[in-house]
């Protein structure tokens, strides 16, 4: 079989092909005996060198070690010419997701929306608009239940552009929620406080925090309570009768007649060990400002009615709060939080070390998340029962 040649790079300006040395021949080992020792040598034969022991030359072979070397280099500088040749294609632009929300939560003037709106919440690519002459051409259309349960807002089933998304949104409970059976086989997507929601949203989240610890408020007060809507037929009016002979709590808040303005309720909270985190219905991943905002921010340890026990550990660690469903009684828990030693209460802020309180108050952030969702959410889903779905 024929010596295979190795490749060289012949270049020309509209080609680029492959052609062999021509003199080329496959060296070999030579041999010779000197004394009782074998010695081995590489011999090129070819124009570089004679293929004998005698008639080799050193200089000759460094030449052709040279050669070989040269049409390496060669060959590195074609495939290094190839890689960078290639064009290589920037980024598509993603085209820009428009959200239309129908109905601004609860207010008739709908905020400024700039265009620029949900880059300062990380999104990128994502117009939000309350501009109703938008409908024929919006991406995803968002309508808050309230305004449909009040009659404030209607659907404008006739004028729906066929396969667009349609998303229901909603933070009340399934106790504040009526009339979701008139919405049969409507809506695509549910935004709301739900973990299973195809656009989850949290009234609040712990981050990771890698700056100070922020320094824990001097507590000077047992426990306290901030309720504006106090009806005696509610499980947590019924927990606070029973709690107050054991348990000092100063109410705040419209029901009581003690109201506190917005920007008074962190800074009286945070003289308090204690808040009463009841909220007013227990419903599946039902948690509030009333512990993310009114407790955890304040720097008050939640003492909390709502959710099961795990439903608060899969946002929280599960020594950040104390819920009422660990006590056999009121009193039970009441002489649990009143005898608390120091060392035991400091426990409670371990998380502050390395987490903090980020409040997901605001319904632009809410909105704008639709589009971190809008890749991934199936355009065929339909919720025939939305009812059901919200009660379970």
């Amino acid at each position: 079989m024929p010596t295979p040649y190795p490749p060289a790079c012949l270049s020309t300006s509209r080609t680029h092909r492959l052609l062999p040395f021509p003199d080329w021949k496959a060296p070999f080992w030579g041999s010779r005996k000197k004394g009782n020792d074998l010695q081995l040598f590489l011999i090129h034969p070819g124009p570089w060198a004679e293929p004998t022991v005698q008639g080799y030359k050193p200089t000759r072979r460094l030449r052709a070690l040279g050669g070989l070397a040269g049409g390496a280099t060669l060959m590195a500088l074609w495939l290094r010419w190839l890689l960078e040749s290639v064009p290589v294609d920037a980024p598509m632009p993603q085209p820009t997701v428009t959200i239309l929300i129908w109905h601004w939560p609860f207010t008739n003037r709908p905020p400024e929306l700039p265009g620029d709106t949900c880059t300062h919440y990380g999104m990128a690519s994502c117009r939000l608009s309350a501009n109703r002459s938008l409908l024929a051409s919006a991406d995803a259309v968002v309508f808050h239940h309230r305004e449909l349960q009040t009659l404030q807002s209607r659907l404008p089933l006739d004028q729906r552009p066929q396969g667009q998304p349609w998303v229901w949104a909603s933070m009340e409970s399934p106790s504040n929620t009526h009339g979701l059976h008139h919405f049969r086989g409507i809506f695509n997507w549910v935004l709301s406080y739900r973990r299973d929601s195809d656009i989850f949203v949290p009234y609040g989240r712990l981050e990771p925090y890698s700056g100070p610890t922020p320094t824990l408020p001097a507590k000077s007060k047992m426990a306290a309570w901030v309720v504006s809507n106090f009806q005696q037929r509610q499980q947590r009016a019924r927990l606070y009768r029973q709690l107050a002979p054991y348990l000092q709590v100063d109410v705040f808040g419209r029901a009581s007649g003690r109201p506190l303005c917005a920007n008074c309720l962190l800074s009286t909270v945070a003289r308090y060990r204690f808040y009463l985190s009841f909220e007013n219905s227990q419903h599946r991943d039902y948690i509030t400002e009333k512990f993310w905002r009114n407790a955890l921010a304040a720097g008050a340890v939640p003492v909390v009615l709502g959710p099961p026990r795990a439903t608060y550990e899969a946002f929280v660690p599960p020594d950040a709060f104390v819920h009422v469903d660990d006590f056999s009684s009121a009193r039970e828990l009441a002489v649990f939080l009143v005898s608390m030693n120091e060392s035991r209460y400091q426990r409670f802020f371990a998380w502050r070390d390395r987490l903090r309180v980020r409040l997901l108050g605001d319904w632009r952030e809410r909105f704008c998340t639709i589009c971190a969702r809008y890749p991934y959410l199936p355009r065929s889903q339909v919720y025939e029962d939305l009812e059901s779905w919200f009660q379970a």
